[in-house]
């Protein structure tokens, strides 16, 4: 094999890059060179770029929203009806139930515009347009600034940027981001709408079907669906929440296609992508795997234990804790599958295999050599100095910063500024109150004493923080003894500490708090830990900024891609089943008989159960023009499409740019792919269109939902 087919090889299992694979790539809807577009229509799109995407033209871009920040959306209707997942609106739904009114297990319908909820805490976020600024952010840089001066001079001239948008329209958002390592920024400007009300909700049988235990895995059955609708005022601007606003009136709507798909048939995704490190050395991989993602999965493991037996126990605990559970658990699993998916696919070695493909063609390249020869020394020493502490600090974090619910509390008021603008004062304020409600003090005691317990298990001693040496010498080593006195002394836990905080009480001395004293000590000895670590993590950044350029300089020409940073993106592919191991095929849809098959073989499970009426209901097999060619209704569906976590709620597009389906998972045999990407194993699991149509109209009963949208069907 000469040197040129070797080095195309490499590229192709370090990257899988979307020049060899055209359903690989996050790419920049206002950066779509012709290389992408090209596969774009030789894989069935009928939309033109421009179609896509225009900077004052309504196009598809239009009809997508970033929803509240973690998630994607879908504009519906011209009243500004948005889809989106059930788990992304989890957070709403729990918030506006009660154990009289349980939203989560009975769902919601609202019947009249009166009657859907506000949630001021939710927004969402409308791409306006995107702007290369990489020559105007770098203009200055030098080779020879040390890493803080490159940033500083760069933060510097990024801010001058967000400043000119702003002179122009106070109301847009401006963001530049960082591509590439930080080798390349684009300006991203939005327009935010803070009015976002709940209209429907399915009950958590359907949009929860299968919950923890079919959480990342195919074959699945979940209704992961939500509805809300956006708000503006009556100039169709944006505005907080008021009786008096409106429904939005939407640039665009995307129309909803009830043709449905066949293995090969066209997919394209296009949302909010939240992080991924395909470009990362393998030293990089290393660390994630044994740092964040293995004390993800021993703490949150130990606290979600706690928290699940209670929730099973009493339904008040179980709609407090609902939200909170979900969202830890998620990552918890993903973390599970990540570090089992590096080992079983060797992601590792085949990172390794492309770095020393890159020495080769830095020691052959002279202009290379000079600036690169101790790359990759340099790299792993720094990566060496910072393992120990870097890995403590994710433990550090998960138990105690990301622990116990009174740290959170202390560091919350420990930073809250009344100074700040009225409006965030107040979504402060009501954020903080939300906090209170949903907490249990047995429950956070429990969790506290089994973090206290267990952090020490992971690290070297000398990470140990302040608490400890105070359990030893005044609590007899009794981590429950000590538990117990500080929340029986702090008034942050009680609602009396609430009050005078909020009321800013001159005779509550917060720093005396010995909660919020606990909140400075842990995060003092964080504080220290990352300053121990600084000059190693300098240099990491820069090495693995070096390293990037240096890989698309040796595959110059190639169309590669950035990493995922919660910027709008769109995917191609097709839908496709795939083969998880030997002897097995997966197809690529479900259907509602195997919600049926899940119930029986889950008997007693609480996370199969379905409320009788909703069985009666899909047993009578009436799907009308919501079946499919068999008759039968799909359910979820797969496709080989580039999603990772913010996809969540993507709208999945037919080759004319309508409406199949939304995004919600990938699936157990590839959580690698943040990483590296898989083209064999890798799917997005998305919800079809017409089970949520079917749910909303038959089971929901709500035929005015159905009403507002645009439905094309050439059957």
């Amino acid at each position: 094999m000469n040197m040129k087919i070797r080095q195309i090889v490499l590229l192709a299992v370090f990257l899988f890059s979307s020049g060899l694979r055209a359903d690989e790539g996050m790419w920049i809807l206002g950066n779509l060179n012709k290389q992408t577009q090209k596969s774009m229509r030789s894989l069935g799109l009928n939309l033109s770029a421009d179609k896509l995407y225009h900077p004052k033209k309504p196009s598809l871009k239009d009809g997508v929203v970033s929803f509240g920040g973690f998630c994607s959306g879908v504009v519906v209707s011209e009243d500004g009806l948005v889809f989106t997942n059930h788990h992304c609106g989890f957070g709403a739904i729990q918030q506006h139930s009660t154990v009289e009114q349980d939203l989560i297990r009975d769902g919601f319908v609202a019947r009249t515009r009166k009657e859907e909820l506000p949630n001021p805490e939710l927004y969402v976020r409308f791409l306006v347009r995107t702007e290369d600024v990489t020559r105007r952010v770098l203009k200055g840089v030098t080779p020879r600034m040390s890493e803080s001066e490159r940033g500083e001079h760069i933060d510097s001239l990024m801010r001058m940027i967000r400043e000119e948008v702003l002179a122009m329209d106070s109301t847009l958002i401006p963001s530049i981001d960082v591509f590439y390592g930080g080798n390349e920024f684009w300006l991203s400007v939005y327009r935010d709408f803070n009015d976002v009300r709940l209209v429907f909700a399915p009950p958590s049988s359907v949009g929860k079907f299968g919950w923890d235990t079919d959480n990342w895995v195919w074959p699945r059955h979940t209704g992961d669906f939500s509805v809300f609708r956006i708000y503006a005022d009556t100039n169709n601007l944006p505005a907080d929440y008021s009786p008096e606003n409106v429904p939005y009136r939407p640039d665009y709507v995307v129309p909803v296609s009830l043709d449905g798909y066949r293995e090969g048939s066209f997919a394209m995704t296009i949302g909010y992508p939240g992080m991924t490190d395909r470009y990362i050395t393998s030293f990089g991989v290393e660390e994630r795997m044994n740092g964040m993602n293995q004390a993800m999965i021993d703490i949150r493991g130990v606290k979600q234990e706690i928290w699940k037996r209670e929730m099973d126990r009493d339904d008040e605990i179980r709609i407090k804790y609902a939200s909170k559970y979900d969202e830890s658990s998620n990552y918890w699993k993903n973390s599970i599958g990540m570090n089992r998916a590096i080992r079983k696919l060797g992601v590792v070695e085949k990172k390794r295999e492309m770095e020393n493909t890159l020495r080769g063609w830095i020691q052959r390249t002279p202009a290379e050599r000079e600036q690169l020869l101790h790359l990759f020394t340099d790299l792993e020493l720094n990566y060496k100095n910072r393992r120990e502490t870097n890995r403590a600090m994710a433990y550090f974090g998960e138990s105690f910063l990301n622990g116990p619910e009174l740290v959170q509390l202390a560091l919350t008021i420990l930073n809250f500024d009344f100074g700040d603008e009225e409006e965030r004062v107040e979504a402060r304020m009501k954020d903080l109150i939300d906090k209170y409600a949903n907490l249990d003090l047995d429950i956070d005691k429990e969790v506290f004493v089994a973090m206290l317990r267990e952090y020490p298990r992971h690290v070297d001693e000398r990470y140990l923080p302040e608490p400890y040496k105070a359990i030893e010498e005044e609590f007899g080593g009794d981590e429950r003894a000590y538990v117990d006195w500080l929340y029986r002394t702090s008034e942050i836990p009680t609602p009396r500490g609430l009050q005078l905080f909020l009321q800013q009480d001159s005779t509550y001395h917060i720093f005396d708090d010995p909660a919020v004293s606990l909140g400075i000590d842990l995060i003092i000895t964080y504080f220290d830990m990352n300053q121990e670590i600084q000059a190693a993590s300098m240099e990491i950044e820069r090495g693995e900024r070096l390293f990037n350029a240096a890989v698309r300089r040796m595959y110059a020409g190639h169309n590669f891609y950035p990493d995922a940073n919660f910027t709008m993106r769109l995917s191609i592919g097709t839908v496709a089943g795939y083969t998880p191991f030997d002897g097995a095929w997966y197809e690529h849809y479900t259907t509602t008989e195997g919600i049926f098959e899940k119930v029986r073989s889950h008997e007693g499970d609480p996370d199969f159960a379905v409320q009788p009426e909703i069985l009666h209901l899909l047993g009578k097999g009436d799907f009308g023009r919501y079946a499919n060619r068999q008759g039968e209704l799909n359910v979820c569906f797969i496709t080989n499409n580039d999603i990772t976590g913010g996809n969540s709620g993507s709208a999945i597009f037919n080759a004319d740019g309508e409406l199949l389906g939304l995004a919600f998972d990938g699936n157990w045999e590839a959580m690698s792919g943040d990483l590296i990407f898989e083209p064999t194993l890798q799917r997005c699991i998305g919800v079809d269109v017409r089970y949520i149509l079917y749910i909303i109209e038959k089971y929901g009963q709500a035929g005015d939902l159905i009403g507002e949208l645009k439905i094309n069907a050439s059957r």
